[in-house]
């Protein structure tokens, strides 16, 4: 049997950082993101003929092969995908072992800021789901993607991008304690689409990089409530509300600004978001005209979001020519994780 999945990548427009814990749990966090044509793709191969199981990373070369006893130590390479095959293993297939190969690959490099880790996460859970049969909805299979990352593998992160892949399209996001998540699917008129879709630039700085430093930044100001960073956070949760009613009342122009007002809270809650790589990609595409920019994700590199007037675009892709990031083309999806048999 062969089955495949695919799940969308994501943009944080607003109120990321206020989906991790402690912070959520003690004031309650908020986020605007949405889905975009960018996925993490999985096929498994069910076979009893194989001896064992392996778990094929194509996008990164890599290949663990391993005996079909017992739970799988989760160290070394691969661990979320020796993870999730536990997680099934165990939870949903009785202890006993599965005879598969499990084949990946994104279409953007960990550390993105796109959610990549957790949307890969979730799209093998989709595809586990629909070789299986299990009865699993939406909250269900983010919830155990964020389980498996946070938990199993001890991974710092928020809940925001299980529940972007696993749902789509645009989502406000409340989070609450004891893993209280609301997902607020938001409608918007395809004109508005097509204009964000043109006045949104995506760029990959270049640079991959680990969020765990700069979240675990952001725990620490939580826990010692120093005033002026837990501020900060207080201002990213404010502005992605604020987000949001300007979407809904298509006022392209008041979500430029907010992306200001937003970058500025946002890196005034930990020193470790902007580097002189994104000062100097900022300061290029301002001068050549973009109206604001964000990094999408914890920072420190990955993919940052610009608001560029379409009549300005040429001039500030020729702006960051020279410099060693790329932009990337892209549009929203309205459609999250898929899985189907072959």
């Amino acid at each position: 049997m062969i089955v495949r999945s695919r799940s969308p990548l994501r943009l944080g427009l607003a109120g990321g950082g206020t989906d991790l814990s402690p912070y959520c749990d003690r004031y309650g966090g908020c986020v605007l993101n949405a889905t975009i044509d960018m996925y993490a793709h999985c096929t498994i191969e069910m076979d009893e003929a194989f001896s064992y199981a392996s778990f094929i990373a194509q996008d990164l070369n890599r290949q663990v092969d391993v005996d079909l006893t017992g739970a799988i130590p989760l160290e070394g390479d691969l661990m979320l995908h020796k993870a999730v095959y536990n997680r099934v293993v165990t939870q949903f297939n009785q202890g006993q072992p599965l005879p598969v190969k499990v084949y990946t690959h994104c279409d953007a490099p960990p550390g993105s800021g796109l959610g990549s880790s957790s949307t890969l996460v979730v799209t093998m859970i989709s595809a586990y789901q629909k070789l299986l049969n299990l009865p699993l909805g939406e909250y269900d299979i983010a919830q155990l993607a964020y389980d498996i990352e946070r938990i199993d593998c001890q991974l710092s992160g928020g809940r925001q991008d299980q529940y972007a892949t696993t749902f789509g399209g645009f989502n406000f996001m409340e989070f609450y304690d004891n893993n209280r998540v609301l997902v607020n699917p938001l409608r918007i008129r395809r004109s508005i689409l097509n204009e964000l879709e043109s006045q949104l630039m995506l760029y990959f700085t270049g640079v991959s990089r680990s969020s765990a430093k700069i979240i675990d930044d952001q725990v620490r100001t939580t826990n010692s409530n120093a005033e002026k960073p837990l501020q900060a956070m207080h201002d990213v949760k404010k502005l992605a509300f604020e987000m949001k009613e300007r979407l809904l009342h298509s006022d392209i122009s008041g979500m430029s600004d907010l992306f200001r007002s937003s970058w500025l809270a946002k890196k005034a809650t930990s020193n470790s978001i902007s580097t002189p790589l994104i000062e100097q990609i900022e300061d290029r595409a301002m001068s050549a005209g973009a109206k604001s920019l964000k990094i999408s994700g914890a920072g420190g590199g990955g993919f940052m979001m610009l608001f560029v007037d379409p009549l300005k675009r040429l001039a500030v892709e020729s702006a960051l020519a020279d410099l060693e990031g790329s932009i990337h083309p892209f549009k929203f999806t309205q459609e999250g994780t898929q899985s189907w048999k072959v």
